[in-house]
């Protein structure tokens, strides 16, 4: 009931919320990000970071992002508000409390991550100096945080979303987005977005 009443007060006072796509590299977040565009909301985003074999239908980010532990000016964020933005989870704890925020928060299978990155990296001629347990545990560390951080600040709403389920049944997990976003979007056109096609590292081709 508190966090209820906390969050009509928060709404009251800083009006409507910055919709922020979060989760892991290699999550499922730029897909999350193309679905919301189809319905309609307005993203946040620079263009400086091209599509190209491993995200062929885009990133949709802001480079500006990857800054955010040295942002001393925070305008911009403000007229960031009633549209979508795509923050990875480290990175959450950086953002100011005072803006509303609700988060879709894109969680995947661990190995199909981990195989995900050494692909990207692969193609890209680049080398992970970190291990794959070590990798484990530092991402289950992440997502441990990023869900304390969420859970118990009230600038915070989240809806925890499975990358595998939005493959699997994007029409359902589309509406489940639009009810948490407020309602009223097109869940067709959301689902229409995804492409099953892009799922190219399965946990059960994997040896999961």
């Amino acid at each position: 009931m508190a966090n209820n009443l906390q969050r009509t007060f928060r709404r009251l006072r800083y009006g409507d919320p910055i919709v922020v796509v979060s989760g892991l590299p290699r999550s499922g977040t730029s897909m999350a990000m193309r679905m919301l565009e189809a319905a309609g909301i307005s993203i946040v985003v620079d263009g400086l970071r091209e599509a190209d074999e491993d995200n062929p239908k885009g990133y949709f980010e802001l480079e500006r992002v990857k800054d955010l532990a040295q942002e001393n000016d925070w305008s911009w964020l403000q007229e960031a508000r009633g549209k979508a933005i795509k923050i990875i989870s480290y990175l959450l704890k950086e953002l100011p409390d005072s803006h509303n925020y609700k988060v879709i928060f894109m969680r995947r299978d661990l190995s199909e991550v981990l195989a995900s990155q050494a692909k990207m990296l692969e193609r890209r001629g680049e080398t992970n100096e970190t291990d794959d347990e070590r990798m484990v545990e530092l991402y289950e560390s992440d997502l441990w945080k990023a869900g304390y951080l969420l859970k118990n600040n009230s600038q915070f709403e989240t809806l925890m979303v499975s990358y595998r389920d939005v493959l699997n049944g994007p029409l359902e997990q589309a509406k489940e987005i639009s009810h948490f976003l407020g309602g009223g979007y097109d869940a067709e056109k959301m689902a229409a977005a995804v492409d099953p096609k892009l799922y190219r590292n399965r946990a059960e081709q994997l040896g999961k």
